[in-house]
C-alpha cells in the first residue's frame, strides 16, 4: 500500500493508538485543530494542517522564499571494521568510493531485483554510517543480512528537519553563524553548531529546490530550543512552517520517486529508470544475479494532463488498450496543468505520444507522456545555479 497524499486521502482517516508509532518531538511547536497525520517508517507526520492551510500559498513560498518541513524520513547508523562490506552488499551503489562528508543516493534490491528501498547514505567515518531509509522496514532488513559481518546496526532516534528554498542558503548561515554558506555543495554534509548544538547537516531534501536537512540526535538534542532558533533565523527570509503537501506537489514535479507508491519490490531500478544508481561491476550485492540480463528500459515516465489531474491508480490507454497507471499525480502550479508518474506494462517509445487518461473517478482525457523530471532536467536549482526566482 503506498503512502498516497491526494485531497481524497485528507478525509479518508481512522483513529489510531498515539502509542503504537513515534510521535515527533517537534509536535508541540507545529500541532494544530485541522492537522492531519499520515505514517511514514512507524513515524507520524503532518500531511495537512486542515482548511485553514493555504496549499498554493505554501507552494510559492517554498519556490520563492524557503518553508521548515517536519519529516518523517529514518536514520539508522550502521557501524562497525566490517561497515564498508556489509552496505556494499546490501546496497547496489559502491559505497567503498564514498569520502567522509558525502551522501549517495542508494538503492536495496531484493535477491529477485525488486526496489527494497531508497534513500541516503552518509559517511561519518571509515567504519561509521547513516543511512536515511525512504518508508518500509529497513532495521529489520539489515539485521536480517548483517550474518558473518561484524557490524552494530541502531536506531540513532534522530529526527529529521528539512529547510527548503531559494532562501535556505542565507537561513543556514544564518543559523549555523557563518559556518554553512555556498561552498557547501550538493549531497555534502558534516556537523556544524547551530544555536549552541551540535548537529549533522546535509545539503539535500526532498523537494529539488535548494534546500538542507538536519539530523537530531534523540538524546543530545533539545529540540524545541532547535526548532525556535532555526525559525528565528528564517523569520527575516519569509520561511514558514508547512506540512507536506507543498513538499509532495514539488517532489513529483521534480521527479523524486516515492518507495512503496512511485517504486516497490515488483519492479527493478532499470525499469525505475534508476540505473545510474546501480554498480553492476562492484561485486556482489543482493539482487546483482537478478538484474544481470535485465532489460534495462525504465517503464516509468511523466504524464502531463491539461483538462485534468491525474491520481492515483488512473488508468493509461493506448485505443482500447491498457497500457499502464498512474502511481502518483498532482496539479503542476508552476506548469498550470495535470502531472503524474506513468508505470507502463511494458517497455517501448512512450515519451512525446498522445494517450488517453482514465480516471478512476470516471471521464477520459488526452494527455502526453514526457521524460522526467518534469522541468529542470539539469538539477540547476537544487545545486544552486539557477536562482531565479520564479
Amino acid at each position: 500500500m503506498g503512502n498516497f497524499q491526494e485531497a481524497t486521502d485528507l478525509s479518508s482517516t481512522v483513529d489510531i493508538s498515539a502509542r503504537r508509532f513515534e510521535e515527533s518531538p517537534f509536535i508541540e511547536r507545529t500541532d494544530g485543530p485541522g492537522m492531519v497525520r499520515g505514517v511514514y517508517a512507524g513515524r507520524y507526520f503532518a500531511i495537512s494542517m486542515g482548511e485553514d492551510e493555504d496549499v498554493l500559498h505554501k507552494y510559492w513560498t517554498l519556490r520563492r522564499k524557503a518553508l521548515i518541513f517536519d519529516v518523517p524520513e529514518k536514520p539508522i547508523e550502521i557501524y562497525g571494521p566490517d561497515a564498508v562490506p556489509f552496505l556494499n552488499k546490501v546496497l547496489a551503489r559502491n559505497v567503498a568510493k564514498m569520502k567522509e562528508g558525502r551522501g549517495y543516493y542508494a538503492i536495496a534490491c531484493t535477491p529477485q531485483g525488486g526496489i527494497f528501498m531508497d534513500g541516503v547514505v552518509f559517511k561519518f567515518s571509515e567504519d561509521r554510517f547513516w543511512y536515511v531509509q525512504a518508508d518500509g522496514p529497513f532495521e529489520t532488513w539489515l539485521l536480517a543480512h548483517s550474518g558473518g559481518f561484524d557490524v552494530t546496526i541502531i536506531d540513532p532516534n534522530s529526527r529529521v528537519i528539512q529547510i527548503q528554498g531559494p532562501a535556505s542558503i542565507d537561513i543556514m548561515t544564518a543559523a549555523s553563524d557563518g559556518q554553512i554558506d555556498e561552498t557547501m555543495k550538493y549531497f555534502c554534509s558534516g556537523f556544524f553548531e547551530l544555536g549552541g548544538q551540535n548537529l549533522y547537516v546535509s545539503r539535500t531534501g526532498f523537494t529539488n529546490e535548494l534546500g538542507f536537512e538536519i539530523y537530531c540526535d534523540g538524546a543530545t538534542i533539545d529540540h524545541l530550543a532547535l526548532w525556535d532558533h532555526l525559525m528565528a533565523c528564517g523569520q527575516p527570509h519569509g520561511m514558514e512552517f508547512s506540512s507536506t503537501r507543498a513538499m509532495t506537489t514539488r517532489r513529483i514535479e521534480g521527479g523524486i520517486l516515492g518507495n512503496i507508491t512511485d517504486i516497490d519490490t515488483t519492479m527493478t531500478p532499470f525499469e525505475a529508470g534508476l540505473e545510474p544508481f546501480v554498480d553492476m561491476s562492484k561485486g556482489d550485492f543482493i539482487g546483482r544475479d537478478a538484474l544481470d540480463g535485465r532489460d534495462r528500459r525504465s517503464l516509468l515516465h511523466g504524464l502531463t494532463c491539461m483538462d485534468e489531474t491525474p491520481t492515483s491508480q488512473s488508468e493509461i490507454l493506448d485505443g482500447d488498450e491498457v497500457v499502464g497507471r498512474i502511481t502518483a499525480g498532482i496539479h503542476s502550479p508552476t506548469l498550470n496543468c495535470g502531472i503524474g508518474y506513468a508505470r507502463f506494462a511494458r517497455p517501448g517509445n512512450w515519451v512525446g505520444r498522445k494517450l488517453s487518461l482514465r480516471l478512476k473517478e470516471g471521464g477520459t482525457y488526452t494527455a502526453e507522456i514526457v521524460d522526467l523530471p518534469f522541468f529542470d532536467r539539469e538539477k540547476n536549482i537544487v545545486r544552486g545555479i539557477d536562482r531565479t526566482i520564479p
